[in-house]
This record gives structure tokens, sequence and C-alpha cells, in this order.
């Protein structure tokens, strides 16, 4: 049962007395009208009011009984109380009339123990709060008025309403939304909270940044943004299961609160990514990026130290991307940008690190955006050609060549592999690509398989390890040899040596199909990379080749003589050929050619050219 003001204003007791002295009132005058009569009619007039005042206080009675029912039973607080004005008429204390027993639940006092006493005389420091002056308005002007409040007597939250009862008397009416309150406050915590954490999450750490940089033209000192990574948490997910990746989630969020102002917002802004953002450093941007840099360094050596995941020990790292801002004019998405590619250099810089934002790389970013864009565009406009690099044998006489991609962009210009090979893998565009390659390669080898003193020629093509591994990478290379009528007998796949470390045994496979169709493999770059001799000796390959680094310096740097002769004794053993690129003077040659390496590539005997170029050169 709940109490409204329609039952107060209703059955209040106070009312129903009024009416009950009115009625009285009445009967007086009656009873004078009576007197002025003769005996009979006398007697009927004090009949008919006897009967109506029994009539009316029966009707109050029942009145009495229904308010002091919905009263006592309401599950409403309700209470009655008389407003205490101060000399100079103003409200100063309130006097307790009536309580009922919800009341007391409600707020934990005593209704025996308070009936007749003021407020000030119950709760001590009440008028701190401002109640008797509300209660004040609404005892002397009528005005209602509803308000929440929290009890700090019973920790419980309360809705309030007031309204006046009577000249200089009013009612409260209390109802308990504790449980309302707490249900409203886990929908905001899940609207800007992670549940797994506790801290402020992505939309909550928007919303202050906004604000933030809403106020900077009010505010001197400077501001930050840190955005830190988890180095490699994906791998502790894989490996312990989630259940360790979020124990160690919790840790790190309760180590890098410990570190943090009251006034710092850290967030998790979602998988292992937090941000802190501060506020309030020094004026000087050079004092601010100093002491971001400090707290920088000291979130990445509490991040260090171990981790108990319920009881493994486990080590983890971090990397961070920090940017300043202040009073130049910038946005929130432009702010975490910066943060962002700040926080992947450090991760660049071999984790554990952070860097600051610059401008540079933002330009980085922009010029691979631009790039990207380009490239797609060369693909679909056949942009792209190859060039051939000789091979040649210890006489000099041409074996063969290595087909090298070149891009010339209408807009770049000539674009360096070095740069757009790289850009193709992260967008895997290189499969794409490679088949070009291969294609291309093959009618190129074809035409020379028509010459007679071209047919001997063998042709190398790279197959980066992306290309490789799909899953109909052989029917590829075989359909481009079919498509271009080239002889399979003189085309050799050069290969990485990091194809080896991902899938070895399928590698394999898919090698010795091919070589047992006639083609021909090179191991590239050899030496330079991941080296198994297990593997080297099972792999159907035909040629090892010296990677340039070497080569370059054999006449001057022991080790890298001592490296290349052992690669060249290396393939002598395993039957293999062998052959050196980068070879760039007749030196390097005659020093290569006297420790058994008689195959060479290189600027000594000529850059890449067209194929026209490099037959007629020859």
């Amino acid at each position: 049962m709940i109490f409204n003001l329609q039952d107060i204003n209703r059955m209040s007791r106070h009312a129903l007395t009024a009416v009950a002295t009115r009625i009285r009132r009445l009967a007086s005058v009656l009873d004078r009208l009576a007197d002025s009569l003769g005996p009979p009619e006398a007697a009927m007039w004090r009949q008919a009011e006897a009967r109506a005042r029994r009539e009316v206080e029966e009707a109050l009675r029942i009145s009495e009984q229904r308010f002091r029912g919905l009263f006592d039973n309401s599950l409403s607080g309700v209470a009655l109380h008389e407003i205490m004005l101060d000399a100079g008429g103003q409200p100063c204390d309130y006097r307790f009339l009536m309580a009922n027993r919800a009341f007391e639940t409600h707020t934990g006092l005593r209704v025996a123990e308070i009936i007749g006493r003021t407020v000030t005389e119950v709760l001590p420091g009440i008028e701190q709060s401002g109640l008797i002056g509300i209660y004040g308005k609404v005892a002397l002007t009528g005005e209602p008025v509803s308000f929440e409040m929290f009890l700090e007597l019973n920790r419980h939250h309360y809705g309030i309403t007031a309204f006046q009862v009577g000249q200089g008397q009013f009612a409260t009416v209390f109802e308990n939304i504790t449980e309302r309150k707490a249900a409203e406050k886990e929908i905001r915590d899940l609207a800007f909270f992670d549940p797994l954490t506790g801290l402020p999450n992505r939309r909550l750490l928007l919303d202050r940044l906004q604000r933030a940089l809403a106020n900077r033209q009010r505010c001197a000192q400077e501001c930050a943004l840190l955005f830190i990574d988890l180095d490699d948490f994906k791998t502790l997910n894989d490996t312990l299961g989630h259940e360790q990746g979020d124990l160690l989630l919790r840790q790190a969020a309760a180590r890098l609160s410990a570190c943090l102002r009251e006034s710092d917002t850290l967030s998790r802004f979602g998988g292992d990514e937090f941000v802190v953002m501060l506020e309030n450093l020094s004026g000087c941007p050079d004092e601010s990026a100093m002491q971001v840099e400090h707290l920088g360094r000291k979130l990445l050596a509490v991040l260090d130290q171990p981790y108990d995941l319920n009881g493994c020990e486990h080590h983890s790292t971090a990397s961070i991307g920090i940017t300043l801002f202040g009073h130049q004019p910038i946005g929130v998405d432009d702010l975490m940008r910066q943060a962002d590619l700040a926080m992947y250099r450090a991760k660049a810089m071999g984790r554990n690190a952070l860097r600051f934002f610059d401008p540079e790389m933002q330009a980085e970013i922009s010029a691979r955006a631009a790039l990207e864009g380009h490239l797609r565009q060369a693909l679909q406009q056949d942009q792209f050609r190859l060039v051939y690099q000789a091979q040649v044998d210890q006489g000099g006489r041409l074996i063969g060549a290595e087909a090298l991609l070149r891009w010339d962009s209408p807009q770049l210009g000539a674009v360096s592999p070095a740069t757009f090979i790289p850009q193709a893998e992260k967008m895997g565009l290189i499969v794409p690509l490679g088949q070009w390659v291969l294609d291309t390669a093959c009618r190129q080898l074809a035409l020379w398989g028509e010459g007679e003193d071209t047919a001997h020629l063998m042709l190398a093509v790279n197959i980066s390890m992306r290309q490789f591994h799909q899953p109909d990478f052989v029917e590829q290379v075989l359909m481009a040899i079919a498509r271009a009528g080239a002889n399979p007998a003189r085309l050799k796949l050069e290969i990485t040596e990091s194809l080896l470390l991902d899938n070895t045994e399928n590698v394999i496979a898919k090698m010795t199909m091919l070589h047992a169709l006639g083609l021909g493999f090179s191991l590239d770059d050899f030496g330079t990379g991941y080296s198994s001799l297990s593997y080297l000796k099972r792999l159907p390959l035909d040629q090892l080749k010296i990677d340039r680094s070497f080569v370059q310096d054999v006449l001057t740097d022991a080790n890298n003589a001592a490296i290349a002769r052992t690669i060249i004794a290396l393939a002598h053993s395993l039957e293999l050929e062998v052959i050196a690129e980068g070879v760039e003077t007749g030196e390097q040659r005659d020093w290569l050619a006297a420790h058994g390496c008689h195959a060479y590539q290189g600027y000594w005997f000529g850059r890449p050219v067209p194929a026209e170029e490099l037959i007629a050169s020859f």
C-alpha cells in the first residue's frame, strides 16, 4: 500500500477534525432553532438532529479507521510535522507530530521516541542539509516539493514528497528507492565502465576527452594522452586461455591505477589497450613532456613486473604512445590517432618502449595511404613491368636471369621495390601481384625457348611466402606455365628461409611435387635467416644463393669471407649449385671463383634491364 498526495489530503486526521468542528457548530444552531419552536416540532428537530449527529459521528469514526489503517499499514514512510519559526519569522526547526511504522522501518528512528521532539534534537547537525528551509517553505506557502536524498543513517536512498496539511504544518512521504538507484547505477556502469576492470570505458573516455578539449581555452596547462598496448597479449590468450588473460588485464589495470592521480582518467579502451588522459600538467610544453615521460617510464616499469596468474608466473611488457595537447585546435579522433601512431612506433622500436607523437609519423601514414591507393590502381592499370638481371658462369657466358619487378607510377614516378613490395604484403596484394609476375615471366621464358641462342637460359622468379602458402599454389604455377607454353625445366623458383618457419611439411610436399615436374628451386639470401641443415637435406633444392651482404665485404671482412666459404662448401657437399649475388667488382668474382663458386649475378655483369636489352648485351 503506497500513499500519495490525494490519500493524505483526503484522509488527513486534521481535515476530519475540522469537519467535526463544523458539524458541532451546526448542531448548536439547530438546538437554538429547536428552542424557538413548539414542543412537538422541537422534539422532531432534536430527534432528526440526534440521528444526523450519530450518522456523522459514525462516518467520522469509519473515516478515522480508514485513515489510520492506510497510515499505519502504508509501505511508504509517512510523517506529519509542525514547522517552528525563529524571532524573525524564518523556519528554524520542525517537530514530529505523527509517524507510521514504515517511517520507523525506513529511517531507523523509533516513532515512540521522536513524537513531540524537534528534528534538531533527533538528528543533530541536520541544519546543514537545508531540509528545514525546504520544509518551511512548504509549510508556509503550501507549495509541494519532491526530491531525492541519501540518508547516511542507514545508507539508503529515498524519494521524498512534502506538502502542506494545514497552516504551519506539513506531511512527508518517504519511498525507499535504493534498489532503483542501484539498478540505475548498474545501467550507467554498463554504459560507461568496463565490466572486467571497473575502469571507464571507451565511451566515457571520449566524453571526458571531448570536455577537456572544450575547456582547454580556459586552462593554461597542457594535457596528454598515453595509449598503452600490452605486448604479445594475444599469445597469452592463445596459450594460457582467456581466463588467465582477463586476470592479467585486471592486475595491469590495478598497477596503472596505483601510479595515477585521482584527477587522471585511466580507461580500458578495448582488448589489451588502455588509455590515460592527464590534465593540468605544466603550462610549459617542455616541462609537460618531461612530466609525462617520467610517468610513462614508471608505467612501463610496473607493467614489466611478473604477474601471478593463479600460481603461474608470467612476464609481460607494454608499448606506450604519447601525444600532448594544449591550445592548438584538434579533434578527439585526431588526438587518438596521434597516440595510436606513436604507440605503434614504440612497438616497432622493439616493444617495452614509449614514443611521443611526431608530425612526421602522420606524414608517413598519409604517404603510405596514398601509396596503397596508387598500388591498387597500378595493378588494375598494368603499370608494372619486369626487368632481368643477368646470371653468368665463370667464363662470362649468360646462363640465365632473375626476373625483378618494377613500378613506374604516373603520379609517384619510379617506386623502389623496397617500398612497394612490403606494402603489397601488408595489403594482401602480393598474391595477385606475384601471379602477374609469374605469368609475365613464363611468357618471356617461352619466347626465349623459341630462340636458338636463348633456349638454354634459366629464369629465376621470386616467390613470396604468402603466395607459396596459397592452397592452389601448385596449380597456379602449372597453369601459368601451360598458358605461356614455357619449358618448366628452365623455370627456377627462388624462395627464402623464412618459408620454412611455418607448415614445413606442406612446403616440402609442394616443392617435391613441382620439382618432379621439372621445376628448379633456389634458396635465396642463404645464411641471413633461419637455417636448418636437417631441413636443407630434405628440401628438393637445386641451388644455394649467397646473399649480397656476405659478398660485398668478402675481401675485407674475415667473418663474411668465412661464411661465404662455408656456404660454397655446404652446397658442394649437398651436390647443389651455388650462385653469388651482389657481385660488383672483378676482385669479388675472382675470390668467389677461387673458392669454388662459378655462377654470379650483380652490377659487374649488368644492371637489371628489359629482356631485349639483356640478350643484346651478351
